[in-house]
């Protein structure tokens, strides 16, 4: 479904159409393309009405005609975001646990600091450098899968790799 509109009302913000109309004509739309990512109905429907409440809250400054991709946008981005949190949790509790029996508390004090060390270095990363990084590193994906799942090219995801490299090198020669 779409939202019919001229080109007057294309050129105004949201809160001139309608935002229900708008909300009625993309959720179901939305919600299958996060599900298709996610594979989780609930975390679906979370991501997508968390997508609207930001749509919701930049709404004045938003056209009609862009709406649309801007949902698709934020949607994406909340559930990589999403995705990459739950990766990293993951396997961070996978390492504590594996490890937990030769662990001291001095070690386990050691570990706690370096994590928390290694979560700043990477926070530190631009996001798009950061996704790739992450897909690389913790997904164990291949330059080609990520430019295939991004939708880049092989090339742009060398570069952002190579920029979130020399970030994490940089901060790691700093604080380390």
């Amino acid at each position: 479904m779409r939202i019919e509109s001229d080109k007057n009302q294309a050129e105004t913000g949201l809160e001139q159409v309608g935002f229900e109309q708008l909300f009625d004509a993309y959720y179901d739309e939305l919600q299958h393309f996060i599900f298709f990512k996610s594979g989780d109905t609930e975390v679906a429907e979370d991501i997508i009405q968390d997508a609207f409440l930001k749509l919701w809250e930049i709404r004045s400054s938003v056209r009609v005609d862009t709406a649309r991709a801007l949902l698709y946008t934020i949607a994406a981005n909340l559930f990589s975001n999403r995705y990459k949190r739950m990766k990293l949790n993951l396997k961070l509790q996978l390492t504590i646990v594996e490890d937990r029996t030769f662990e001291t508390p001095e070690f386990e004090m050691e570990i706690k600091e370096f994590d928390q060390k290694l979560q700043r270095v990477l926070s530190g990363i631009n996001e798009n450098n950061r996704t790739v990084f992450l897909m690389n590193r913790m997904d164990q994906m291949t330059y080609s899968e990520i430019a295939v799942n991004l939708g880049i090219s092989v090339k742009a995801v060398e570069k952002r790799m190579k920029k979130a490299l020399e970030h994490v090198r940089k901060e790691i020669e700093q604080k380390f």
